[in-house]
């Protein structure tokens, strides 16, 4: 295994890499092709770290953009796009999730997590404009949380998430509809006063639907950051938690507050009772949605080994979206803030080996060259929706912007909106425990 290549530049790594390797370096050839090619003839997530996952039929999908943008070098771009921002000012604020490409990131007036980013759309009033250079749900949540007068724009509408996507929300409203058949009795027989028989939860990585569905049924939003303290706040009003839809930050996070394994289920969306036994579902303590990151379901126990193999005194940091094995054999895990705070806090030069999306762990490795730091997965494999993003796709709806036109904006429906903002109110009135 070796460190990463000096660049910070994903696409400039992929384009870069010798003649005849890209097969075996990659995890798709497509990797190098446009988007808007791939927008054109691919109906899934397109090539990635996702591009096996199965995308449901009424998934946005991105119409051609003019020639001009397609055809642009890559300094033509730049101009324009600088050229726009000056022009709109503070009418707009560009916002860049840390696993997007560094070809965008570069005009970001903030980089950050989902809601790290959703916070700052929240804290510019003033703009006009809001560009999310992330992935379909990060856009409704900043949608949720600004102004109605404010505009919400998605550059490329096909920027969706597989792991937001396997929670849809008429197999969670009929998962509530069986779960609730099976407490019946137990609900009555324990009166008003008594806890709830479960508490919805959903992580930030879910659609604007389940955050309202969540909403209406008294759970909560949370983040990877602050899962413990939102999960403790569930328990304290209910006797058991169902965990939307990350089922490894569930276990993970669960697992650590003292949750045994053998008090959690699993449920799958397309089994009757998620493929439990109702005794097993009143016995557990937290239910599990089948999903996951494909990015980070990537990494293995494996690489680790080698990893610890191959440079001596390692430090290994992992998002708790990896599956439990990984998490237990890394010497850390946390969220995409806390592994860029631990690497900023490093004194002296470490070598790190990190879980997480290829763009972030090439962009800390440019940014502290006085540590050696690679990506756990030796195959270049990006989160295949942020890849949608392109700086021709930003040139895009910036300069409409300026003609006072704006493109692929995203909004939620008020019937949604409502409940969904009361559990992001109840996580934002959470506090993590903080950190040592």
């Amino acid at each position: 295994m070796t460190s990463t290549a000096p660049t910070a530049s994903v696409d400039l790594t992929l384009r870069t890499l010798p003649t005849g390797a890209l097969p075996t370096s990659t995890c798709s050839t497509q990797l190098l092709d446009a988007p808007w090619d791939v927008d054109a003839r691919d109906p899934g997530y397109g090539p990635g770290a996702s591009m096996s996952d199965a995308i449901p039929a009424a998934s946005p999908r991105q119409g051609e953009i003019p020639r001009e943008y397609r055809e642009a070098s890559a300094e033509e771009l730049d101009r324009r796009i600088r050229a726009a921002k000056a022009q709109l000012g503070e009418r707009v604020v560009v916002l860049g999730h840390f696993y997007q490409r560094d070809e965008v990131v570069q005009y970001a007036d903030y980089v950050g997590d989902s809601f790290q980013l959703a916070t700052a759309a929240k804290g510019h009033r003033e703009a006009e404009a809001i560009i999310f250079c992330g992935v379909h749900f990060m856009a409704e949540t900043a949608d949720l949380l600004s102004t109605p007068e404010q505009a919400v724009i998605l550059p490329n509408l096909a920027a969706g998430c597989s792991m937001a996507d396997m929670a849809d929300i008429d197999q969670v409203e009929e998962c509530w509809e069986q779960l609730m058949e099976v407490y019946a009795e137990e609900a009555a027989a324990a009166g008003e006063d008594a806890p709830a028989p479960v508490i919805p939860v959903t992580y930030m990585n879910s659609s604007a639907a389940i955050k309202g569905f969540v909403g209406r049924h008294g759970g909560i939003v949370c983040t990877s950051s602050n899962a413990a303290a939102v999960l403790e706040w569930a328990f304290a009003r209910g006797r058991q938690v169902l965990f939307l839809p990350d089922q490894h930050l569930g276990r993970n996070t669960a697992k650590a507050m003292g949750v045994g394994l053998e008090e959690m289920a699993m449920w799958n969306p397309r089994r009757p009772l998620g493929g439990n036994e109702e005794q097993a579902l009143r016995e557990a303590k937290v239910l599990l949605w089948h999903g996951f990151c494909s990015v980070h379901k990537r990494f293995t126990t494996a690489q680790i080994d080698t990893a610890r193999a191959e440079h001596p005194g390692v430090r290994v940091i992992v998002h708790p979206e990896c599956p439990m094995p990984v998490v237990d054999a890394a010497d850390e895990s946390g969220s995409t803030d806390y592994i860029r705070r631990a690497i900023e806090g490093a004194s002296e030069p470490t070598t790190f080996a990190i879980g997480t999306e290829i763009n972030l762990v090439q962009r800390l490795a440019a940014q502290h060259p006085q540590h050696t730091i690679f990506c756990l997965d030796p195959v270049v494999c990006p989160c295949s929706t942020m890849y949608r993003i392109h700086p021709g796709y930003l040139a895009w709806v910036l300069e409409a912007l300026c003609e006072g036109t704006v493109l692929n904006r995203i909004t939620v429906g008020e019937d949604v909106a409502e409940p969904a903002r009361v559990a992001l109110e109840r996580m934002l009135a959470v506090r993590p425990a903080p950190v040592r």
